[in-house]
């Protein structure tokens, strides 16, 4: 066992993110998701994120996306939490082109029903190099579908629902190396069951008592997933930590 203290004050938080080698994925593409938690492991209060964050782990959200190619999001969360075009800073996207990136990530949000509000900013505020993408799957409503292509990219993963792994599969080849999944939980545990979440950054908010529901929410019958510790970052009292999944255990010897 090892004492975690505090160290050095880094100069920028989001500079241990960018250092983290994601051009090596295990499967179609690499998966970062970004989530927040308090003590008891809740993901949100009252329904909604925003209320958990703290003040650090706003600051860092905003600016993690700058590490990824595509922004991927569920339905609800886009819906409770009033989801924008991204739009990073101007050094940010000065630092994406040096690295071969688009200056802005696209948000790619995942629905079965499509049930939006089309003139929401999501839609209706979206840069065409940077149009909002739709995921659904090939029994989702005609007239809403028809509704949707008017104002974002459509892409269809799956017969009857959202197929984790034939979604990440098909941002890849839109040319998504790097897709940051910001929730919500239930879309997050189902990347999980599908094996494909690379990397967990999770915030740990210093409040307890929010909704019941936790970080993410795992499809029954689903199996578990084993990460490892690669990094951990302070702020005031929130705290960061960052996983990789760990790789598949060998056969054990008795």
């Amino acid at each position: 066992m090892e004492l975690l203290e505090r160290g050095a004050v880094i100069p920028d938080p989001l500079i241990p993110y960018l250092e983290v080698d994601r051009s090596k994925p295990r499967h179609e593409c690499w998966v970062t998701g970004h989530m927040v938690a308090g003590l008891d492991g809740t993901a949100a209060i009252g329904g909604r994120v925003g209320a958990l964050s703290t003040r650090p782990d706003q600051a860092l959200f905003r600016r993690m996306r700058q590490i990824a190619d595509v922004v991927l999001v569920g339905a609800e969360t886009v819906r409770r939490e009033g989801y924008s075009p991204i739009q990073l800073s101007a050094p940010a996207q000065t630092q994406r082109r040096v690295r071969g990136q688009s200056p802005n990530p696209p948000v790619a949000v995942v629905s079965r029903s499509l049930e939006f509000d089309w003139s929401a900013k999501i839609f209706s505020r979206a840069p065409a190099e940077t149009r909002t993408i739709i995921v659904t799957c090939e029994t989702a409503d005609p007239e809403r579908l028809a509704a949707a292509q008017h104002v974002a990219e459509i892409v269809v993963a799956g017969h009857d629902r959202v197929e984790p792994a034939a979604a990440m599969t098909a941002l890849a080849d839109l040319g998504h190396g790097v897709v940051l999944c910001e929730g919500g939980p239930r879309w997050l545990g189902e990347l999980v069951a599908a094996d494909r979440l690379d990397e967990l950054c999770l915030s740990v908010s210093p409040l307890m008592g929010g909704d019941p529901l936790p970080v993410s929410v795992t499809p029954s019958g689903a199996g578990v997933a084993r990460f490892g510790l690669k990094g951990t970052l302070v702020e005031d009292d929130t705290v960061f930590l960052r996983y990789e999944v760990a790789p598949p255990e060998g056969p054990r010897h008795e």
